[in-house]
């Protein structure tokens, strides 16, 4: 973790909400394709245990960009979506092999879109 300290605080919140956000759809979507065949609440219990590591990340990823960054929490939950969708559509594409569709880039411009107009400091 001393690694992480050296860097600046807005870049140790974008690795930390980064790698969160892989456990996490892990979590939300892994087991679609892992645990298919299994009850529903075996992959609950399995995605709720690889959620924990997501949480462990996420709660001093938020901190770390609020408390040291200055980030507002509007900036934070921003950052998180547009996060989420560039974990997501690797992970949907190449794991769970949907197919690519046009809506993610259209999803994509959107929050590009909330990126400027949470950021812009007005």
């Amino acid at each position: 973790m001393t690694a992480l300290t050296s860097l600046p605080a807005s870049l140790q919140t974008v690795l930390l909400l980064v790698a969160s956000n892989v456990f996490m759809t892990l979590a939300w979507y892994g087991h679609l394709k892992n645990l298919a065949d299994k009850p529903w609440w075996a992959a609950a219990l399995v995605s709720w245990g690889i959620a924990l590591a997501e949480y462990l990340l996420q709660v001093p990823a938020n901190r770390i960009g609020f408390q040291q960054a200055g980030l507002s929490v509007a900036q934070l939950k921003i950052m998180q979506e547009v996060i989420t969708l560039l974990v997501f559509v690797p992970f949907a594409v190449v794991y769970l092999r949907q197919p690519m569709r046009l809506d993610f880039l259209w999803a994509a411009l959107c929050l590009v879109g909330a990126v400027y107009f949470v950021f812009r400091g007005g």
